[in-house]
């Protein structure tokens, strides 16, 4: 009888805790739609492109996705290689953001500047994690949209003169 009493106290107690989750609706919180987030969304799937380093033209390949419902673009380049690295770019409020999770180790974070061109979104350098006196971030990214299937990025390092530029054509 003892054993039943545990059974049923139980079965009552994970109902009730159902029903207390059930009333908790997680709220959420809105995505501010600009033209520049419509074009970080635009760029989602495949693409290979290139850069040119020391006089030496070097492939590379990034995958873009959404993810977080919709509340978050994932820029990943040259995965499964020494220089993997990936770039989460995300509405606050009204400022699109970039969080750089770099091969140095370290994790910049830009917020969206005024751009040279309206067909360009341009982040800066705010703040980092990671970052000690000294050491090299990148401190700035530029994407420039030339039509559906190519657009460019010049990525910026603290420590550079200059940007490097990578320049990518969708993959069909």
């Amino acid at each position: 009888m003892r054993r039943l009493g545990v059974v049923l106290l139980s079965v009552v107690l994970l109902s009730l805790g159902v029903a207390g989750a059930q009333d908790h609706e997680m709220h959420m919180s809105k995505v501010t739609d600009t033209p520049q987030w419509e074009s970080l969304k635009s760029l989602v799937g495949e693409w290979d492109g290139y850069h040119v380093e020391a006089g030496k033209k070097l492939p590379t390949h990034i995958s873009i996705r959404m993810t977080g419902d919709g509340s978050a673009v994932m820029h990943w380049i040259d995965a499964g290689t020494p220089h993997e690295m990936v770039t989460m770019f995300h509405m606050d409020q009204d400022s699109l953001m970039a969080t750089h999770y770099c091969a140095a180790h370290n994790q910049p974070r830009m917020a969206m500047v005024p751009a040279r061109s309206p067909n360009q979104i341009a982040f800066q350098f705010v703040d980092g994690t990671n970052i000690a006196p000294g050491d090299g971030y990148m401190k700035g990214v530029v994407f420039t949209f030339i039509d559906a299937d190519h657009h460019e990025e010049a990525w910026t390092h603290s420590s550079a003169p200059g940007a490097t530029v990578f320049k990518f054509t969708r993959k069909k």
